[in-house]
């Protein structure tokens, strides 16, 4: 009996301090969010309530997501987002709560929008083929006034070269440091910007004569894979699903979208490409190469060139990593050239909708 007095007495006092809490966090707390939910999926284009619990009178509401204003409320009645602005992935839903005579009160909340579009298919034909150099592990490839620009990865093997397309032959090439294992490229005014896999370092080199301008501390330390950019902003990937957006004057990163299919996150964006607007990407390891909306991070299309250079008949095999990697964008001649790690070829192609 005196354990049932034992457990019957512990448990009140658990419960009497349950309720003393929560009535001291109701206390400390003059606003809830009622809608949405934390880590609610909406779709991209769906309109969602925003509700809040005021438990005391405010004047006004205003609404941001991920910092950017959305709206302002004034008759304190829920209010509706309408998600087909925003772009991908995670975003903070903040409710900034305004009463006379106190600072704001901040609440956050968060949504996570998914894409529901089912990317166009595209199909491939080879309008030309050129000789690519089998001693370069391609990491980024750029076409620029009649020239291929190709950074080669590898440790002690990691290169920065000018290549001609007809020939395939090297013209320029400047060595990099054994202990530096070189990523992506992009071409910037008179220079070209350069990522490295997980030395966490970037470098800059003259166009012209590739000679390396200076070397310097990436912002984040996470590994760099591809790069891009539209005159305006860099586009940096990173293995992952996001793309982080770079000034082009001064590699700081500015924002960031991620990258979603019908499916979820595409992961493993690896070497990029600014093509009339759109984003291309390789997925390491496969043959997909995904077209992105820079604006929101979607997939509105998609190729498989699977078939357009088989493990089989190539002359350096799959079996070491020598995948599909390298796209360059003829953007005067509109002519699309893509290549793999170490392969003997360079193909011109031309997507046209399946």
């Amino acid at each position: 009996m005196r354990f049932k007095l034992l457990f019957f007495s512990l448990g009140m006092l658990f419960l009497f301090s349950k309720c003393s809490n929560e009535s001291k966090e109701s206390a400390d707390t003059s606003a809830a969010w009622l809608k949405p939910e934390a880590g609610m999926s909406v779709n991209l284009g769906d309109t969602i309530s925003l509700e809040l619990n005021l438990k005391d009178k405010a004047d006004s509401v205003v609404y941001y997501a991920d910092g950017v204003k959305l709206q302002k409320s004034t008759d304190l009645k829920p209010v509706g987002l309408a998600t087909k602005d925003l772009s991908l992935g995670m975003k903070a839903i903040t409710a900034k709560i305004y009463r006379a005579g106190t600072d704001p009160e901040e609440l956050t909340t968060n949504i996570v929008v998914k894409s529901t579009l089912i990317p166009q298919k595209y199909t491939f034909t080879v309008q030309n083929v050129f000789p690519h150099d089998t001693s370069s592990y391609t990491q980024g490839l750029e076409f620029h006034k009649g020239f291929l620009y190709e950074s080669d990865g590898l440790l002690a093997e990691s290169s920065i070269r000018k290549t001609d397309l007809a020939s395939g032959r090297v013209l320029q090439a400047t060595k990099i440091r054994d202990d530096i294992f070189a990523e992506g490229i992009t071409i910037v005014g008179d220079k070209i910007f350069m990522l490295t896999y997980q030395n966490f370092v970037n470098m800059e080199f003259e166009l012209n004569s590739l000679k390396m301008i200076r070397e310097f501390p990436s912002q984040y330390r996470r590994e760099g894979w591809g790069l891009c950019n539209d005159g305006k902003v860099i586009y940096n990937t990173d293995g992952s699903n996001m793309i982080y957006i770079l000034n082009k004057d001064t590699y700081m990163q500015e924002n960031s979208i991620e990258v979603y299919d019908q499916n979820g996150p595409v992961d493993s964006l690896n070497e990029l490409e600014f093509v009339d607007g759109q984003i291309y990407a390789n997925i390491y390891n496969s043959n997909r190469i995904v077209v992105i909306n820079p604006a929101n991070g979607q997939v509105t299309a998609e190729v498989d060139l699977t078939r357009l250079y088989p493990d089989e008949s190539r002359s350096m095999k799959d079996f070491d990593g020598f995948v599909l990697n390298g796209i360059a964008w003829d953007s005067k001649g509109k002519r699309l050239f893509v290549t793999g790690k170490k392969w003997d070829k360079l193909f011109q192609i031309k997507l046209s909708p399946q």
